[in-house]
């Protein structure tokens, strides 16, 4: 099952679009939370929209105030009303929107059935309920939904029928700003990282890199990123790109929160001891830096290491897949600092150099059998060794089941506008 989250400060549009498929028999109520009821069923949207004016008079800024989403299990599944209606209440109550108020509607207008829920984003005093990590915490819950439902994982569908392609930048095949923003606009809401340097470490993976720009103009102090390709090489190429020109995502301030709920999960997660211990297990057993980068790949664990001219490691930088997030190596303590690593993988190549002589060091440890030789799906395309994007689509890797980033239903935003036309035509 797939959730959808949109938001829009349009309440009358997205109650009018699912209340015009109940008028043309192509949907129906199924059930509502805390809404003002009528005797006979039967509402239009005004009623409707009644149960949400106590919040929406309460709303304290919140400028995209509606909440409208869709669950859509896989066209295969047969799920009864009544499993509709407790999936979008347990859904409801996981994702914090338990106690507002909601209404579910049944959509039949195609083949794939599916429920619409729309809500509000504030809650009774006007405070704006928190969305942290929405996306994950959503695709965690339809995880969750769909054993207690016994419905098709739609994380483990092989078919890339409407699933986007995601690859690393290649200058190389044009358009550069869409390739950029298309991967900004998604890896964003996905990983967690604290700093620019852990930002930029995550985007090299894609062959992206960005710069923050601080300057003064007429006078006033100006602060903003740029973003630049990269080649094979991890050398910039083409012209840089302002990031107001690939979107508000991509821009400093969404940045900058992104690395305060970072630092915030983070501080309340116990991923720390985990990837540390991954890290040491391989330690024990690595030949020096490309076999100590290519076990932990092979743990989903990406490595960015960084050098000076002199080519001393200043820089070290983790990558879980698993728990979706950037380290710093300092961060992670002082034993996995740029520096400790400098010296422990040179230690390591010159035991390796001579003990060649005598014996071989073994090929691998006990949990080398634990460990599953495949990359995490979203970088599918380091399998091989080099981000060589020059290939063929070979290196592309499908995001089955990962939410894009937000938008506004459309179908339900051009229906808001007609009938503001209507409006309008009337008044004349």
């Amino acid at each position: 099952m797939i959730a959808k989250i949109g938001r829009s400060s349009n309440l009358y549009g997205a109650l009018a679009y699912n209340h015009n498929k109940v008028e043309q028999e192509k949907g129906k109520i199924l059930f509502m939370n805390k809404m003002v009821e009528t005797p006979n069923g039967r509402y239009t949207i005004s009623q409707l929209a009644e149960s949400f004016d106590p919040y929406l008079a309460a709303n304290r800024n919140t400028e995209k105030h509606t909440l409208h989403l869709s669950l859509n299990p896989d066209p295969k599944d047969k799920v009864s009303e009544m499993d509709f209606i407790k999936m979008a209440e347990e859904y409801m109550k996981e994702m914090g929107y338990g106690e507002q108020p909601y209404i579910v509607f049944k959509h039949t207008d195609i083949d794939r059935v599916h429920v619409h829920i729309v809500s509000v984003c504030v809650d009774g005093n006007g405070r704006k309920i928190s969305d942290k990590f929405e996306k994950r915490r959503s695709m965690e819950i339809c995880r969750k939904l769909e054993k207690t439902y016994n419905l098709l994982p739609a994380v483990e569908k092989k078919s890339s029928e409407n699933c986007p392609i995601f690859s690393p930048v290649d200058y190389h095949k044009g358009n550069v700003k869409r390739q950029i923003a298309f991967v900004i606009r998604n890896i964003s809401g996905e990983y967690s990282f604290k700093t620019l340097g852990e930002y930029n470490a995550l985007l090299s993976l894609f062959n992206i890199a960005v710069e923050k720009i601080e300057g003064e103009l007429h006078g006033e102090p100006q602060r903003g990123l740029v973003y630049f390709a990269l080649d094979k090489s991890k050398n910039k190429i083409g012209p840089p790109i302002k990031a107001s020109r690939i979107g508000r995502a991509a821009g400093l301030a969404a940045l900058e929160v992104h690395f305060l709920k970072s630092k915030e999960l983070v501080l309340n997660s116990f991923g720390r001891p985990e990837i540390k211990t991954r890290i040491d297990n391989v330690l024990k057993y690595s030949k020096g830096e490309d076999d100590f980068i290519e076990r932990l790949r092979s743990r989903d664990i990406s490595t960015v290491v960084r050098r000076n001219d002199s080519g001393r490691i200043y820089g070290i930088t983790f990558i879980d897949h698993h728990s979706k997030t950037v380290w710093n190596g300092s961060n992670l303590g002082k034993e996995y600092s740029a520096n400790a690593f400098n010296d422990l993988l040179k230690d390591q190549q010159n035991r390796e150099k001579s003990s060649e002589l005598k014996s071989s060091l073994p090929k691998s440890s006990p949990s080398d059998h634990v460990w599953s030789d495949q990359l995490h799906p979203l970088f599918g395309f380091m399998k091989n060794g080099d981000n060589d994007t020059s290939s063929n689509d070979e290196t592309s890797v499908l995001l089955l089941g990962l939410p894009m980033a937000d938008g506004e239903d459309h179908e339900e935003e051009i229906f808001a506008r007609r009938i503001k036309k209507r409006k309008k035509k009337r008044k004349w």
